[in-house]
């Protein structure tokens, strides 16, 4: 396998001009989303987060918080997909005493307790259309009135939500309100799945091994080159979340600090370039147009190129040693503009 490319991960200054560590954007992709969260954290604007489960909105949406003026102030985040719908309300706004059955004090809810800092609605898009209503207010006008009372309370929050649905599309059902999503989307941010990032799967593979070895009081680990290889390849559907519960389980059950491609699971061994090479050379069946055969192998070469030279498409001609106007033609033929780097 070749040695991936090593130049030194991104990562965002904080206010304080610290870094925030162990966050990875070595991919094209996710350097760009950087550069515009870097510009985003530092006001108080509201950000919708988009992408599948799994690809670390909740973890952007902290790091925005921790870059942010408001970084001292609280971060609270409510899941409005794994919250009953009956409890939301109270669970933002907070009750008074004697409003439903339990409520034996007055308590505060998530957004009062956010007062001066950051609420993270993650899964808006799951919010029932009444309450849609009263998060709008709070992004208008900053004030709402808790469950069984009358005062209205007023507070100063930045509101980050998160979903993986399409809400332009649940918009146009009528399942989300049209002026509280145009409320949020005010800076959207489409999160990639790892497998459209692959160049960040080293790193970030290096990175949960030293987080999970040190949390689990174990000695360190590596990856061999092999095992590397398949985990580049893999599809990762479960996204950053599936790649690190899978390091977390290997460095658990692992004896000795190499970690092989015999110890990773069979679907992702599978994934392993060798054993497509050896599927590529079985003889052709019937029905398999070769043509369209070598043009996906292209493809995929050219892909993996331009992965491993971090989107830079001199280094990634060099890697395929061929003319960089030759690799601009079939960069446009293949439609694999998303992978360059422009900067």
């Amino acid at each position: 396998m070749a040695e991936p490319n090593r130049s030194t991960p991104r990562v965002i200054p904080l206010a304080a001009g610290a870094a925030m560590p162990g966050l990875v954007a070595q991919s094209p992709s996710m350097k760009r989303i950087l550069r515009i969260v870097e510009k985003a954290a530092a006001s108080d604007t509201t950000i919708l987060l988009n992408g599948e489960t799994g690809t670390g909105k909740g973890v952007l949406a902290r790091l925005i918080h921790e870059c942010s003026p408001r970084r001292g102030r609280p971060f609270v985040p409510i899941n409005c997909g794994a919250t009953p719908e009956g409890l939301l309300e109270s669970e933002f706004f907070g009750y008074r005493r004697g409003a439903f059955t339990g409520a034996v004090a007055d308590t505060p809810g998530k957004f009062e307790l956010a007062d001066g800092g950051t609420v993270f609605l993650d899964e808006i898009g799951d919010m029932s259309p009444e309450l849609q209503v009263k998060v709008l207010r709070v992004l208008e006008e900053g004030e709402f009135e808790p469950v069984g009372g009358r005062e209205t309370i007023r507070i100063n929050v930045r509101i980050i939500a998160a979903t993986h649905r399409d809400l332009e599309e649940e918009v146009q059902k009528g399942a989300f309100r049209e002026d509280l999503f145009y409320r949020l989307h005010v800076i959207p941010i489409v999160l990639p799945p790892l497998r459209e990032r692959r160049s960040d799967i080293p790193f970030l593979a290096e990175h949960f091994l030293e987080e999970s070895a040190r949390r689990n009081r174990r000695p360190p680990m590596r990856l061999s080159a092999e095992a590397l290889e398949a985990l580049v390849h893999y599809p990762w559907y479960g996204n950053v979340r599936e790649l690190r519960n899978l390091i977390e389980r290997l460095v658990v059950l692992k004896e000795g600090d190499l970690l092989g491609l015999e110890d990773l699971p069979e679907k992702i061994r599978a994934a392993h370039p060798l054993r497509e090479r050896r599927r590529a050379a079985l003889p052709a069946v019937e029905g398999i147009s070769l043509p369209a055969a070598v043009q996906e192998f292209e493809k995929a070469l050219i892909r993996s190129a331009l992965e491993k030279a971090g989107g830079v498409k001199y280094r990634a001609a060099e890697l395929l040693q061929i003319k960089r106007t030759t690799l601009l033609e079939k960069i446009k033929r293949y439609q694999l503009d998303g992978l360059v780097n422009e900067s």
